[in-house]
C-alpha cells in the first residue's frame, strides 16, 4: 500500500476501536480529529473499507437504521462496521510498532492521536523522532534564510521567518512532552522483581519479648 493508505489504514482501525461505525461517520471523524485527511473523500475511503473486509480486519455489524428504507425513496441504509479480532490485534501492532515513518509529517499525527493506546516506550521514541526530525528542519530553515536573505524581497523573508516559528514552537511543545512521558515513567517504574532479593524469615523478636529459654527446647 501507499502511505497514505497505510495511515488512513491506522485511522480507520483505531476510530473502530473506539466504536462501530458507518463510513459517513468515519469520514466525518477523520476530516474532523485528523488533519491528513481533512480532505478525504468517499472515493479514497471507501477502497479502504473493502481492503480491510478483504483482510478480515473489519466486519459489517448490520445498518445503522432500525428498518430497511422505504421504496423508491433513494435512500440506502448505511453499513456499520466494527473490527473484527484480528483487527484489534492488527491496530494494537501498528501503534505498538510504528517504524521511523510514525515521525514524519503525513503520519505523525495519526499515531499521536491513539497515543492513549501506544505503550509509554514507543511514544517516547515517537515524540523522540518528530523532534530530531523538526530540529533538522529548524537547521535547514536558518541556512536558506541566512544565504538568500539578501536575494529575497520583505514579504519572502517573513514568510520563512513564519515558517522557522512554527517549527520552533512545535520543537518547543515536544520538549515538554518528551519531559513529561519521562517524569511519568520515573515516578511510575516498570515493576520488576526478578533482581529482588530472596525474602526468609529472619524475623526481630519485639521488644519486651522475652527470649526462649534454651533449656525449655532441650
Amino acid at each position: 500500500m501507499t502511505r497514505r493508505s497505510d495511515v488512513l489504514e491506522l485511522a480507520v482501525l483505531g476510530l473502530l476501536a473506539d466504536s462501530p461505525m458507518h463510513g459517513y461517520e468515519l469520514r466525518k471523524r477523520l476530516n474532523a480529529l485528523l488533519g491528513a485527511f481533512r480532505a478525504l473523500s468517499y472515493g479514497t475511503l471507501y477502497p479502504c473499507l473493502k481492503l480491510l473486509l478483504a483482510r478480515d480486519w473489519i466486519q459489517e455489524a448490520g445498518t445503522d437504521e432500525e428498518a430497511p428504507p422505504p421504496a423508491l425513496s433513494g435512500r440506502r441504509a448505511r453499513i456499520v462496521y466494527e473490527l473484527t479480532a484480528e483487527g484489534k490485534e492488527r491496530f494494537q501492532a501498528l501503534v505498538s510498532h510504528p517504524g521511523s515513518a510514525a515521525w514524519e509529517d503525513d503520519r505523525f499525527d495519526v499515531h499521536f492521536a491513539f497515543f492513549a493506546r501506544t505503550d509509554a516506550a514507543t511514544r517516547l521514541q515517537i515524540l523522540e523522532g518528530r523532534r530530531t526530525r523538526l530540529q533538522e528542519r529548524t537547521e535547514g530553515f536558518r541556512q536558506s534564510m541566512t544565504r538568500t536573505r539578501e536575494r529575497r524581497d520583505a514579504y519572502t523573508l517573513e514568510l520563512q521567518r513564519h515558517g522557522l516559528e512554527s517549527v520552533e514552537r512545535e520543537v518547543r511543545w515536544l520538549t515538554e512532552l518528551i519531559d513529561s512521558e519521562r517524569a511519568s515513567r520515573m515516578t511510575h517504574p516498570p515493576t520488576d522483581t526478578t533482581d529482588l532479593p530472596e525474602i526468609t524469615d529472619q524475623s526481630t523478636p519485639i521488644a519486651g519479648t522475652p527470649s526462649p529459654d534454651p533449656a525449655d527446647q532441650a
